[in-house]
């Protein structure tokens, strides 16, 4: 993807979270792709989502709070797939280093809007 501006090191993030795990999910097997790999996948797209309409957003600490709550919720079904053996150590440590970065930066962007 061409950037045209610069943007926001969370958004970025994400968007090249969503480029790496998407097709990881894609090739899970059927008994298992059809629920927990679709359900990581819409949360995927809302948080890229979500996270663009808390950039132009006035009131941005709900919207964040409930990326927030999504993401933790992500971290959870992403370790399923491990004790599940459907993703192997290396692409988990990649996934879950991405994970924790969105979410101390999204932490801090809560944090910021509080004060």
């Amino acid at each position: 993807m061409k950037q045209v501006k610069q943007e926001l090191p969370i958004i970025t993030k994400s968007y090249n979270l969503v480029k790496y795990y998407v097709p990881i999910l894609n090739r899970l097997p059927k008994s298992h792709k059809f629920m927990l790999g679709d359900r990581i996948i819409l949360k995927l797209y809302d948080l890229l989502e979500n996270l663009i309409k808390a950039k132009y957003s006035r009131n941005k600490v709900n919207l964040l709070e409930e990326i927030n709550l999504n993401l933790d919720l992500m971290r959870y079904q992403t370790q399923l797939l491990l004790d599940f053996e459907l993703i192997g150590n290396q692409s988990f440590e990649e996934i879950t280093r991405s994970i924790n970065e969105i979410g101390v930066e999204l932490r801090n962007w809560i944090n910021q809007q509080k004060n």
